[in-house]
């Protein structure tokens, strides 16, 4: 099996590559991202995907969220492949974040 194109990122080190201008990309349904999300994350869907991978720098690192941390490592892996250098999957989604992180957030 090939090794996964992505790192898995606990949301204390994933805070300081945001605070560092990573990109956040926001993979749950859009009702859930709207009720709340990491301040500045983008929602990504299948409808907006391709726009995402063109209008966004490939070199910067890239911190892809789900619920839990489980959907994200495949989407991490997909963007990983499309060109993005620096790859990660937020461990345990932005149900942790949002528990360490409360500050941190955008509530609809």
């Amino acid at each position: 099996m090939n090794q996964p194109r992505f790192k898995r990122i606990d949301p204390s080190a994933a805070r300081t590559l945001i605070e560092q201008g990573a990109t956040i990309a926001d993979i749950r349904d859009e009702t859930s991202f709207d009720n709340g999300h990491i301040c500045g994350a983008q929602h990504l869907s299948n409808a907006n995907i391709q726009a995402f991978i063109e209008e966004n720098d490939l070199d910067a690192p890239l911190i892809v969220c789900c619920y839990h941390g489980n959907s994200s490592q495949p989407a991490a892996d997909f963007l990983a492949e499309r060109g993005f250098d620096c790859v990660y999957s937020l461990d345990g989604g932005f149900e942790a974040w949002s528990q360490q992180h409360p500050d941190l957030c955008s509530q609809g």
